[in-house]
């Protein structure tokens, strides 16, 4: 069984910064790692995605130049960082884990594993 717990997130002024963890049991190096994000209302978003060993990163376009993805196998982390932060980026974020060797990201479907979530607030 894998976990998933999420760490990092709070209220930050607009502009702001705030770098997101999530720590995972299992045989982590194998996995596909992902970061979503979830609204009031709004449907369960990609936001971030970084493949075994790093080589690969993807990104929502909405992030892409803001958000960096990163992973830190012999610790069992992934980290989200995340600069210039908007109140459009006020959401519940996960982390999620998919274990099949296969690459797709950008689906919820996609992934078994998924964290409760940590709550990031922008301000205006």
């Amino acid at each position: 069984q894998v976990q998933l717990v999420e760490s990092g997130g709070g209220l930050v002024q607009a502009g702001g910064s705030l770098r997101l963890s999530c720590t995972a049991s299992g045989p982590f190096s194998s996995f596909i790692m992902g970061w979503f994000r979830q609204a009031p209302g709004k449907e369960r978003e990609f936001v971030a995605a970084i493949v075994w060993k790093a080589i690969t990163t993807y990104y929502a376009d909405s992030v892409k130049g803001r958000f960096t993805i990163s992973r830190d196998d012999a610790k069992k982390m992934v980290y989200l960082q995340m600069n210039s932060l908007e109140p459009e980026d006020t959401a519940v974020y996960f982390c999620a884990a998919r274990t099949r060797r296969d690459i797709v990201v950008r689906l919820p479907i996609a992934y078994d594993y998924w964290g409760q979530g940590t709550q990031v607030t922008v301000s205006s």
